[in-house]
């Protein structure tokens, strides 16, 4: 049977405890094949093989307190995904995107509504219709916190508690009584939800510990205690929601820079119109000022754009005719009509979302590591906290109250809520404010792998260099150079090949004149002729120029120097006789020299792998200070790669995405540079959108800093916990100050993750 998979939007989730007890719950019902759930980005993913019945696995879920929503156009077959696509047991890297462009589809629903639905953080339709079903909803993304349903029973625990001190002040006899109320007040929905995770194979919940702790508590006469507990355990998990509303929100605000409307021309007339409305070769205006509401093609105007919302480039970007632009960068100085490209589903920035969301349901090798020890960890606390109650007053006589009350106290800093979050906190983090800089990288294990890079194999066209010659010399024999240049652009005019293309594009920068020709005449394999003003005019390769006998041992030699550099020559004739050279290459991008010493400062090695001549290549090479190798095809490419992995390095590929493509699957993390292009996007693990080559230190530098966080966030977990189980053996602490180390830990741990949101890299 065919396998297919939906995604739905969970609400409620706000620490990692919860992903699992979902998880687990999903896992139970027949048919269901893998489930991947990510707390950041509030997704869950379920493969099954068509015989589930989603509505139980949306009760399983609502069963356990949270709010779901299938997105819309979800349910899409995963045959064709390949069986490595949620495996991400071994290919964590991959199973962001292997639903690439079907992908798109599902995320319709979602992205549809960009900017009513996640803008606001909101969550989808359908979900609000159930929300008011349970006790656990999502706090932080639908308005204030006192308005939520956890918010209201925080609240209410709070004044439960108040009162009870009041009454047990005022009428000291039924004190007792008044607090067991109190506890009740906060305790009952936790109990129902330890339950509800218990019979659906979590035993070991921090509600289940919580509940055991706070009865316990009642039982040895602390019942004052065991009301407190209960509040602040509440008073925790919303704060634990809020940080992880704050996480979710940054990748989410993303959708909010598209515009909802948009200038539609229809008929000659301008309307406006919603953005999402908006189909594939729709012309649009776009003013000076407004954002842009679609990916598409400039097709009249020229403007500055201001692409930072995107891409993070600070400085505006001149776009002309026949440009890409994309939905969410603000237009500059001049009007601009631009053809539609994609549907509001498939826009970049949904797509970014998307992919980043997708990510995040992918874990991490640390992640999960720590998802194994954690299944051991719960069940091990409760065995010590079990030893600590019974041991002493059956071994040594010590007295029951005592030990019940630090057994009690052991089970609450047993929970793993803050160790469990510690990793998903901080890559959700990273992935988010990475993409926020145009650096997408699909999942955990792409991101814990950069950090561990040290070569990065570069392609040269489009990557190091412009990918589009550039005239460099002028060279004229008689003539002036403006002369030499403009009777050339004459003789190229309405070629689109890239060598005329730059020498049209270079008159047109000196303003140099460009008559109309005539008898205009390609000569295949050899250049182009034409008259103009009574002039014969030939522009010619050098062996077509040798040929015709044209050309001085002087100006042979300038070739062949020109050639040395890596240079592309034309020879013009006029007249037959030779009047200039023009030279031109593809040269290195502004930043490709400072991208390299960036690495290199970092400790890691570059290298040049092109098809390009050897002249070539050793001449770009050698501008930049590079290691290269030249004349190489895309499978010479893909064997050095694994030459270099035998060497012992740890590999990054960095190339266009469509000819790099065996070079960019065969090494340890491949990296795609360019504008947001579909198969820069869907093929390799990492992709650079403005194409810099400094943003590949970057990424390598955003995923050292995050293996830092995660390992700050491990010591303060286990050390916070360490501490307080050394103190309440001692006697020191008790069972408040117990739930606030665990809650605390949690809160930090999130807090912590949360700064790399705020770095500039």
């Amino acid at each position: 049977m065919a396998e297919s998979e939906t995604r739905y939007r969970v609400g409620g989730m706000d620490c990692a405890a919860c992903a699992t007890k979902i998880d687990t719950a999903v896992r139970r019902v027949a048919g269901v094949a893998d489930v991947s759930v990510s707390v950041m980005a509030g997704t869950m993913t379920v493969r099954h093989d068509g015989s589930s019945d989603l509505k139980v696995i949306e009760k399983r879920v609502t069963g356990l307190g949270y709010s779901v929503a299938p997105l819309a156009g979800s349910a899409a077959p995963a045959r064709e995904h390949g069986s490595h696509h949620y495996d991400d047991h071994d290919h964590g890297d991959h199973a962001g995107h292997d639903h690439g462009h079907e992908g798109h589809d599902h995320a319709g629903h979602d992205h549809d509504h960009a900017n009513h639905d996640h803008a606001s953080h909101d969550h989808d339709h359908g979900e609000k219709e159930i929300e008011g079903l349970h006790g656990h909803d999502h706090a932080p993304m639908a308005g204030p916190w006192w308005q939520s349903k956890k918010g209201r029973l925080t609240i209410l625990s709070g004044v439960a508690l108040v009162v009870a001190y009041a009454v047990g002040h005022l009428v000291p006899a039924i004190a007792p009584y008044a607090f067991i109320v109190a506890m009740l007040v906060g305790l009952v929905p936790i109990a129902r939800r330890a339950v509800m995770a218990a019979l659906s194979g979590t035993p070991f919940s921090i509600e289940m510990l919580m509940t055991i702790a706070a009865v316990g508590a009642v039982i040895i006469n602390a019942g004052e205690e065991a009301a407190t507990v209960v509040f602040l355990f509440l008073v925790g998990e919303l704060l634990e929601g809020v940080a992880a509303g704050k996480a979710r929100e940054s990748i989410q605000s993303l959708t909010g820079l598209v515009p909802k409307s948009a200038l539609l021309e229809d008929n000659g007339q301008t309307r406006e119109v919603p953005a999402e409305s908006l189909a594939v070769g729709a012309i649009i205006m776009v003013r000076p000022g407004d954002r842009i509401s679609a990916d598409g093609i400039i097709i009249s105007g020229e403007s500055a754009i201001d692409e930072a919302p995107v891409t993070g480039e600070s400085t505006p970007v001149r776009k002309g005719v026949d440009a890409v632009v994309f939905a969410g960068t603000v237009n500059g100085d001049a009007v601009l009509r631009v053809r539609v490209t994609a549907a509001a589903a498939d826009n970049t920035i949904a797509r970014v979302v998307k992919l980043v969301e997708e990510a995040q349901e992918s874990k991490a090798p640390t992640e999960r590591f720590i998802d194994r020890f954690s299944r051991y960890y719960t069940p091990g606390v409760v065995v010590v906290a079990a030893i600590v109650a019974v041991g002493p007053p059956l071994l040594f006589a010590g007295p029951w109250g005592e030990w019940v009350y630090k057994g009690l106290a052991i089970l609450l800093i047993g929970c793993p809520c803050a160790l469990v979050i510690s990793t998903p906190a901080a890559i959700a983090a990273s992935l988010s404010s990475g993409a926020r800089r145009g650096l997408l990288m699909k999942g955990g294990a792409v991101l814990e792998t950069l950090g561990k890079v040290t070569m990065v194999a570069f392609d040269k066209t489009g990557t190091l260099t412009e990918g589009k010659p550039q005239v460099t010399d002028i060279i004229s024999f008689g003539l002036s150079e403006a002369q030499v240049l403009s009777r050339a652009a004459v003789l190229e005019q309405g070629s689109s090949h890239p060598l005329a293309l730059a020498i049209l594009n270079r008159a047109k920068a000196d303003g140099v004149p460009v008559p109309p020709a005539f008898e205009l005449e390609a000569l295949p394999g050899k250049g182009v002729s034409g008259k103009v003003g009574g002039e014969a005019l030939d522009l010619l390769s050098p062996p077509a120029a040798r040929e015709r006998g044209t050309l001085s041992a002087e100006q042979d030699a300038r070739i062949t120097a020109l050639n040395d550099e890596g240079k592309s020559v034309s020879v013009l004739l006029v007249n037959g006789v030779a009047a200039g050279l023009i030279a031109m290459r593809d040269e290195p991008r502004e930043d490709a020299e400072a991208g390299l010493a960036a690495l290199k400062s970092a400790g890691v090695k570059a290298m040049m792998l092109t098809g390009d001549n050897k002249r070539t290549a050793a001449a770009v090479a050698g501008m930049l200070g590079i290691d290269w190798r030249g004349e190489m095809m895309p499978e010479d490419k893909q064997r050095v790669v694994g030459e270099l992995k035998r060497e012992g390095f740890v590999v990054a590929k960095v190339g266009d995405g469509i000819n790099d493509a065996p070079a960019l699957a065969a090494a340890d993390i491949g990296i795609a540079m360019g504008g947001g292009t579909d198969v820069a996007l869907e093929t390799a693990d990492a992709a650079v959108l403005h194409g810099r080559v400094g943003d590949v230190a970057r990424m390598i530098e955003l995923s050292k800093r995050t293996m830092r966080n995660i390992l700050q966030n491990i010591t303060i977990a286990l050390g916070l916990k360490a501490v307080f189980l050394v103190t309440t053996i001692a006697g020191i602490t008790g069972l408040w100050p117990a739930i606030l180390a665990d809650t605390g830990a949690t809160v930090l741990v999130t807090i912590n993750a949360l700064r790399l949101l705020r770095i500039k890299i």
